[in-house]
């Protein structure tokens, strides 16, 4: 008898009709004589009305009592999930972090997932019964309740599977899958059928929705595939997978872009050993994350541009942290809110040559200038003014044959 992993995100479980419609889809699987266990994430709305509520009481609400307050919106869904499965006749109930329990280390409201204790769950499962467990969380040493990040859920799916040794984990959620570019940025995306754990990983850390980076890293380090399907349509979803088998030969199997981006260039910096550093050492202890960079030196080799990226939310954080950081002298300081990253990822271009050049050229036709350029050996990502973002993706899209 195999043993399948159901996990269902906010929107799935949102109101009273999608927790009865998530309920079918469940004992659907039973009625196959799968093994059942399933996750369910808060209500959609849920945890952002609790944090919402933390911040009207304190502006500095304590991060243990934060994490026990925004685990309660999953103990709802799962109750509620648990109640209609007993009513269609289904032997259910609700299990919380604590009662695995699910042990975990590392911060509030960013801890990692170190154990889960199964003894119960099994025998639970070898009864007949559905657990219902709740995502997202976790119990530390101390006996605190923990959060593990926003979709969280995500994790908590993956790592049971691990434990129980489950045969599939599926995602469900409200898109059909994977798509080789934002639907809304390009009517012609399509739907992925097979993607590497590396290609999900990189276009989740690029701007990518449907799953979060580290439940993507998490999979591909327990080596567990992943089935992403949606609980509003019965169509086959998009599989995450190491496994090479029936994959096409695809160069590229997806573009991303970004939105929220903002490009810093700092101009007639004094070049000398540990210049990068002195600059980017005051924003790595405020937590502002730079990612592109190109660095020009002048030719006398006195004087050095250098040109980074961040979140335009840290923007005015960094302009700060730069006009006070008295280890550095500079002659001009200028910032663009208005510019986005483009990247296009597959593993193919590993062994593909020409890949850039097609790149640059499919842009180039367009009259879309390129700011920035970083690469990976499954990426290549480009700056461009943020109102060229979907000339750019329906070019390289058409380019790389993916429409």
């Amino acid at each position: 008898m195999k043993t399948v992993v159901l996990k269902f995100g906010g929107t799935s479980v949102g109101s009273i009709d999608r927790i009865k419609k998530v309920s079918k889809i469940i004992a659907s699987y039973k009625k196959k004589r799968y093994k059942v266990v399933v996750i369910s994430s808060a209500m959609s709305g849920v945890t952002n009305d609790l944090v919402n509520k933390s911040k009207l009481i304190s502006n500095n609400f304590d991060l243990a009592e934060y994490d026990a307050l925004v685990s309660t919106g999953e103990q709802v869904s799962c109750a509620l999930i648990a109640g209609r499965l007993q009513h269609i006749g289904l032997k259910s109930r609700s299990w919380l972090s604590w009662q695995l329990p699910i042990i975990t280390e590392g911060n509030y409201s960013s801890a990692r997932i170190n154990k889960i204790n199964i003894k119960e769950l099994n025998k639970y499962i070898k009864s007949g019964g559905i657990p219902i467990v709740a995502g997202f969380q976790g119990i530390n040493k101390n006996f605190r309740i923990t959060t593990i990040g926003r979709s969280g859920s995500d994790a908590t799916a993956i790592m049971l599977a691990k434990y129980i040794k489950a045969d599939e984990c599926i995602i469900y959620t409200d898109v059909e899958g994977v798509y080789t570019t934002d639907p809304r940025q390009h009517k012609k995306a399509k739907k992925i059928k097979k993607i590497f754990y590396d290609e999900m990983l990189e276009m989740a850390s690029l701007g990518s929705k449907v799953m979060q980076p580290t439940s993507i890293q998490d999979a591909k380090l327990n080596k567990i595939d992943i089935k992403v399907k949606s609980s509003f349509a019965f169509k086959s979803g998009t599989l995450i997978t190491n496994s090479k088998k029936s994959f096409s030969d695809q160069i590229i199997t997806g573009i991303s872009s970004t939105k929220n981006d903002a490009k810093i260039t700092i101009v007639g910096v004094k070049d000398r050993p540990g210049v990068a550093a002195s600059i980017f050492k005051p924003l790595s202890k405020n937590l502002i994350n730079v990612d592109m960079v190109i660095q020009n030196i002048s030719q006398n080799g006195k004087n050095t541009d250098l040109t980074f990226t961040i979140k335009s939310e840290d923007l005015k954080k960094t302009e700060k942290l730069i006009k006070e950081n008295k280890s550095i002298s500079y002659k001009k300081l200028s910032f663009d809110r208005n510019v986005s990253k483009v990247s296009i990822i597959g593993v193919g271009m590993i062994t593909t040559p020409g890949i850039t050049y097609r790149m640059f050229q499919a842009l180039a036709a367009k009259k879309i200038n390129i700011l920035v350029i970083s690469t990976s050996e499954i990426k290549i990502s480009v700056l461009v003014s943020a109102k060229h973002v979907k000339k750019a993706i329906a070019s390289l899209h058409k380019e790389f044959k993916l429409d």
